[in-house]
């Protein structure tokens, strides 16, 4: 409920198979008494061994010959907890000779004396799907019953059950799953990546779950344009999970506001700004949205920058800082580099410029023109935050389509979660559990829900731009 919810959706009515077990009932021993149905004791391992296979006919037990009445006595036992789990079945009485497996006299009810969380101890039997699907539909006056393509095959057994009761017929559709590369959709498998310990739980943001994607940071709107540029197929396809970052990247450029954050932190001092100074600068929370309004960021004598905006010799084609060079501080001014400070190894530890004080805003004055511009936080007021780097959970598009001797799980994307430490502008420790932002020139990242003012985290939604883009 609260993931439709949060995909913007509400429903008219909530319905439950439970609510119809009587209804079911009453309608399979209408089966029973028209000689279509019949109480079965074999084992399901003989049940299915008499199956036999699509291309051979099927084997009748001894039991298929039982008259409607004896049936329908050894139902009403069933019913009254007489017998014991597994002890016996009833199955629709079909065509053992079918092609369709799924017509093969299929198992309508079990025994199972177990306590349901709707009826309580009421009933000692259970509809098995197939039963309880197409009745339920037509009780419900369902006029076209949606399913995925798997279901395919299910279809002749729904109309079977429709046709020998005379009741409202609904009309059963199918449709391709959606699938998506990088990931896998089944439950069986999903499930298998959490009790293994491949994923932390359902909401885990690599997991193509609505809680995990919404921890993750996707928005509800990104999801219904996706759904819409899909589509509905009726063949199995795997859409391309760079469609669905699209989606996410347009709809939070429109309303994620902008921070600063560096990742890998390299100091570079202003020599020429005095120490102790603090300057408040003016910056745009978001330049898609002018009602987001602007915010204000401290500025001091020394900065951390990212180490690779940062070269002593510069490769072709490099705009950022170079000795000599001149770059824009993001909302701040013009810098130029006038040196470095290298440790014993030669790993570069400080760097050093001159910042044009009459560039404040990140424009000079004289009309001149820099190619760089590069991000910031102020040393002495970042905010220090964990940030989870998502990537894909697989290495390969189609993990289902395994090679010979190989799993979905050999292809476990090793680097699919990397956890660092990152210095983000003051404001952000202020920031609430499920807000997004856009880390400039890095990406869009999220508040995790589990966040505090003392252990804040971010999850990263999506970079900048498809890093994985061939």
């Amino acid at each position: 409920k609260e993931d439709i919810k949060w995909l913007g959706f509400e429903w008219a009515n909530e319905f439950y198979a439970s609510d119809y077990f009587q209804q079911l009932f009453e309608w399979a021993e209408k089966l029973i008494k028209d000689n279509n149905a019949y109480v079965c004791e074999c084992s399901q391992e003989t049940i299915s061994a008499n199956r036999t296979t699509p291309t051979r006919p099927g084997v009748a037990c001894a039991h298929r010959n039982r008259t409607p009445q004896e049936n329908l006595e050894l139902f009403h036992k069933m019913r009254d907890g007489e017998f014991e789990d597994g002890s016996m079945v009833l199955r629709a009485k079909i065509d053992l000779n079918s092609p369709n497996m799924h017509m093969r006299d299929p198992i309508m009810y079990r025994i199972l004396k177990a306590k349901h969380h709707r009826t309580g101890d009421k009933w000692k039997i259970y509809p098995m799907y197939d039963f309880a699907h197409g009745q339920s539909d037509s009780i419900e006056k369902i006029t076209h019953s949606i399913c995925t393509l798997e279901f395919e095959v299910h279809r002749p057994l729904y109309e079977w059950f429709i046709e020998k009761l005379g009741i409202f017929a609904p009309q059963q559709i199918e449709f391709a799953r959606l699938n998506l590369s990088y990931t896998v959709m089944s439950k069986r498998k999903l499930l298998q990546l959490v009790k293994e310990n491949y994923v932390n739980g359902w909401d885990d943001p690599r997991m193509p779950t609505i809680s995990g994607i919404r921890r993750r940071g996707y928005t509800p709107e990104s999801i219904r344009v996706f759904a819409e540029k899909v589509g509905v197929a009726k063949r199995e396809n795997v859409i391309d999970l760079s469609l669905l970052e699209f989606c996410v990247r347009e709809d939070l450029n429109k309303i994620a506001e902008r921070r600063m954050a560096v990742f890998n932190p390299i100091k570079l001092i202003i020599t020429n700004f005095e120490e102790n100074k603090t300057e408040m600068l003016p910056a745009i929370n978001n330049p898609e949205d002018e009602s987001a309004g602007t915010r204000n960021i401290p500025f001091s004598r020394e900065l951390f920058i990212e180490k690779d905006d940062f070269m002593i010799e510069p490769v072709k084609g490099y705009h950022r800082l170079f000795p000599g060079n001149e770059v824009r501080l993001r909302y701040a001014f013009f810098v130029k580099c006038t040196g470095f400070k290298q440790d014993e190894a030669g790993n570069v530890i400080e760097v050093y410029g001159e910042i044009d004080k009459d560039s404040r805003g990140g424009n000079s004055p004289d009309g001149r023109k820099v190619k760089g511009t590069i991000h910031w936080v102020s040393a002495n007021d970042a905010f220090k935050c964990n940030v989870n780097l998502y990537d894909r959970l697989f290495t390969v598009p189609d993990p289902d389509n395994a090679e010979e001797n190989k799993t979905f799980l050999d292809y476990i994307n090793p680097d699919s979660l990397k956890v660092v430490t990152a210095y983000c502008e003051p404001d952000l420790k202020n920031a609430l559990p499920n807000q997004s932002f856009q880390f400039e020139r890095i990406g869009y990242f999220v508040v995790d829900k589990d966040s505090t003012s003392d252990n804040m985290f971010f999850n990263r939604t999506v970079t900048l731009k498809d890093s994985w883009a061939k």
